[in-house]
């Protein structure tokens, strides 16, 4: 074994193994003292059986590390607002927690005098002071994927409008050659890409969107979508111009390989850019990995796993697999195995099941919500009349339009990952010639996840007024989309929720599969291809971990590192705009002169 390989593997274990260790000896504990009390874990927001099993001292000494050395320096990073919290739309809060020592105040009680000061010293510290205001963020990373957006839509010529129907026309395979490279279908490619992004997101993510931003956020989630479309397109036509083909047939590509490859070619004042490439390229291979364990694993495992569990509590809150965190391990067995059955294959198998559970789990839940909202036929007009009056409200109670655009876009952008660069591996893989043609099927992914899917569960929640019952006001409050959107499902019938809880299950499971291949890809990137099934466990190993560990700084930073995708992949593909635009006017000239002939055509179909 290779040095750089012995020491990559080394490092992983070490990674993987001070976690595991703190579940472990957490699940020792639970069983010795089942009893005793214990802190309620921050992850499992909806299981209140987990909270007789907190995280022990030693996992409580490793989240601490992340916390303090990696999240909170990450986080500012990412999340930097340039101030705008102080002055953007302030808006007095209720309640007010002191940052150093914990404690919470309620603002008209404890400072009963009006009107309060912005800043107030905590009264019982007396060490810091409190913000009893807060205005809209306007974090970094929001701004650099929506200026990305707007970049690439105007760049491309609004590719993602005028190519929508070609790109509907190309999935169906109306252009498809199977004598061309590569390893899957336009169809399969997508269903790929969209296994990753469709999860969530689109429930929980969508409802706090709402609850907090208000119906008009759906409106600027919708154009989100739709600018988001054309970073995908851009990221994904790179993908496929410098993907690498290996001897037996398989493909790798994505920004790892466009970073490096494609800024070679360009040369700033007579500098290649190879160097600054290659940097970008490791860095985001490493986010990417880490986004893998983190976002695209143990978050999926952990939450799902709070749907799963919240039903059987409501059920029976004294079933034996609830005790002694059973159902943790039980979940965790359960999903690794189901998850290794399909990753150890590869991208073909991950295709060939993503194919079937995408469409599967998309016809579930949308035929669900138009049943919902069938029922509710009499209040669509003004639900939709409502989304477009608070979409440009300035003056509302939840921080007027600044706010509710950039809550609308923020979720938009963490659902659809357009601009992440994550979708440009899936893509790679595509049997295709023409790198602009998987570009445009990519393009359909941000209509399909947030056009469509969120849409409906944002139209749901209008509907239904749960995004304003006060019976939900904590539920807002704690930012519990996923019980937000179950609640509105039951309104209609009590037993919706459940439905609402398998498709939890199979967004979340979905989207591990994908995203362990989109690290793998990177992982092989790095150290090598024979070393790819040192990454595929290590990622079962995390499926385990994420329903297990209750250290939440742990999953947030690897979280984090989702979001610092972005800095690169964009940075990168901007810099590769103008060689995506030759290409694409090249190619759309052909296309319009009727030099490509549907497969349709040359079969006499």
């Amino acid at each position: 074994m290779k040095r750089r390989h012995t020491s990559a593997v080394v490092l992983l274990l070490l990674v993987l193994g001070l976690p595991f260790l703190a579940s472990w000896e957490a699940a020792v504990a639970d069983d010795a003292s089942a009893g005793s009390d214990s802190p309620v874990d921050a992850r499992a927001e909806t299981a209140e059986t987990h909270a007789a099993a907190g995280p022990t001292d030693l996992e409580s000494r490793i989240d601490g590390f992340f916390g303090n050395f990696l999240v909170k320096p990450l986080g500012r990073v990412l999340f930097f607002d340039f101030g705008t919290e102080n002055w953007l739309n302030p808006r007095s809060l209720p309640e007010v927690k002191c940052p150093e020592c914990g404690s919470k105040f309620v603002v008209a009680e404890t400072w009963p005098d009006r009107p309060v000061p912005g800043k107030v010293e905590c009264p019982k510290c007396h060490d810091c002071e409190i913000r009893t205001t807060k205005g809209t963020q306007v974090p970094l990373v929001v701004l650099w994927l929506l200026l990305g957006a707007i970049f690439f839509t105007v760049r491309m010529g609004f590719i993602n409008v005028r190519g929508f129907w070609h790109g509907i026309r190309l999935t169906r395979g109306h252009y498809d050659n199977p004598d061309e490279t590569g390893e899957v279908s336009h169809f399969q490619a997508l269903a790929s890409a969209l296994s990753a992004t469709i999860g969530l997101g689109n429930i929980a993510g969508v409802a706090i969107a709402v609850g907090v931003g208000g119906p008009g956020a759906i409106f600027w989630m919708i154009v989100a979508g739709i600018l988001g479309m054309s970073s995908k397109f851009a990221e994904c036509s790179l993908s496929q111009m410098y993907r690498e083909v290996d001897h037996d047939g398989t493909v790798s590509g994505g920004p790892m390989h466009y970073l490096h490859a494609g800024l070679k070619e360009i040369r700033v004042f007579g500098i290649s850019l190879g160097p600054f490439g290659a940097v970008l390229a490791v860095l985001f291979a490493l986010v990417c990995m880490g986004g893998s364990f983190g976002g695209g694993c143990a978050f999926q495992v952990s939450q799902s796993l709070g749907a799963v569990r919240e039903h059987i509590t409501s059920i029976d809150p004294d079933a034996w697999i609830l005790q002694h965190r059973r159902i943790d391990w039980v979940y965790g067995l359960i999903m690794a195995v189901l998850v290794g059955l399909v990753i150890i294959g590869g991208i073909r198998r991950i295709a060939v099941t993503a194919e079937k559970i995408v469409p599967l789990m998309c016809t579930i839940y949308v035929l669900t919500a138009v049943y919902i909202l069938a029922v509710n036929y009499d209040r669509i007009p003004w639900a939709f009349q409502t989304i477009l009056t608070e979409a440009f409200k300035w003056h509302s109670a939840y921080g007027g339009f600044l706010g509710v655009l950039v809550t609308g876009i923020r979720r938009a952008a963490f659902s659809n990952e357009a601009g992440i660069g994550s979708a440009a591996i899936a893509h790679a893989a595509a049997r295709t010639e023409e790198p602009i043609r998987e570009g445009i099927v990519a393009s359909l992914g941000p209509f399909i996840d947030t056009v469509v899917i969120c849409t409906m569960t944002g139209l749901v929640i209008v509907i239904t007024g749960a995004f304003d019952n006060p019976a939900y006001a904590q539920l807002i409050a704690d930012k519990d989309g996923a019980a937000l959107t179950a609640k509105a499902f039951e309104s209609t019938v009590s037993w919706f929720s459940w439905i609402l809880c398998i498709a939890v299950v199979l967004f979340a499971y979905s989207t591990m599969i994908s995203w362990s291949y989109y690290g793998e890809r990177c992982w092989s990137h790095l150290v090598g291809r024979r070393m790819s099934l040192v990454y595929k466990v290590a990622f079962l190993i995390f499926v385990m971990l994420g329903a297990v560990v209750t250290a939440n700084n742990i999953l947030e930073f690897a979280d984090l590192m989702i979001l610092s995708m972005a800095f690169p992949n964009i940075l990168g593909v901007a810099l590769m705009s103008g060689k995506i635009r030759r290409a694409l006017d090249d190619y759309w000239r052909r296309y319009k002169a009727g030099e490509m002939v549907p497969r349709s055509r040359t079969h006499g179909r």
